[in-house]
């Protein structure tokens, strides 16, 4: 589902206009987004959570030519899903 399809079914799901719809869905992700730059978790029971974790610095070989590249440290964001979503998701066949 693009955003686009999921701002359509929110409007018709809450029973708002297309333009509120897409507000709610920008500001939910701006929450979202400025709660996980800020280094705090976010998370809704039984759906999931995200969460920053900070990847340690690395060495790989590049499979073409074989050479060493160093992967500087750096923070990533984790998504872990609830487990009623989980339950869901798995009883659908």
């Amino acid at each position: 589902m693009t955003k686009k399809e999921f701002v359509a079914a929110l409007a018709k799901k809450a029973e708002v206009t297309g333009k509120e719809a897409d507000k709610m869905v920008k500001c939910f992700l701006e929450l979202v987004e400025e709660s996980l730059v800020a280094g705090n978790d976010v998370k809704f029971i039984g759906f999931g959570s995200w969460e920053t974790k900070k990847r340690e610095a690395r060495k790989l070989r590049n499979p073409q030519t074989g050479k060493e590249m160093k992967i500087a440290a750096k923070r990533v964001v984790k998504f872990k899903v609830g487990k009623a979503l989980a339950d869901k998701v798995a009883a659908k066949k």
